[in-house]
């Protein structure tokens, strides 16, 4: 598997906390500062929270289920 660029992970990152916003929410600059496994770090948790559905959440799906 090949090793994703800081720049990449950024750009992987800014989309699962942007949430439709149309400027970038992290600046590039901080790139300098962190390390690919910072970067690696803070997207596995994003992923975490964004895979983590509320109760409320699971309420509103449940409108749309269908039952046989």
């Amino acid at each position: 598997m090949e090793t994703p660029t800081k720049e990449s992970l950024l750009a992987e990152i800014e989309t699962l906390i942007a949430y439709g916003a149309e400027e970038p929410t992290i600046h590039p600059d901080l790139l300098a500062y962190l390390e690919i496994d910072d970067l690696q770090n803070i997207k596995a948790k994003l992923l975490t929270k964004v895979n983590t559905l509320t109760e409320e959440d699971k309420a509103w799906l449940e409108q749309f289920k269908k039952y046989e």
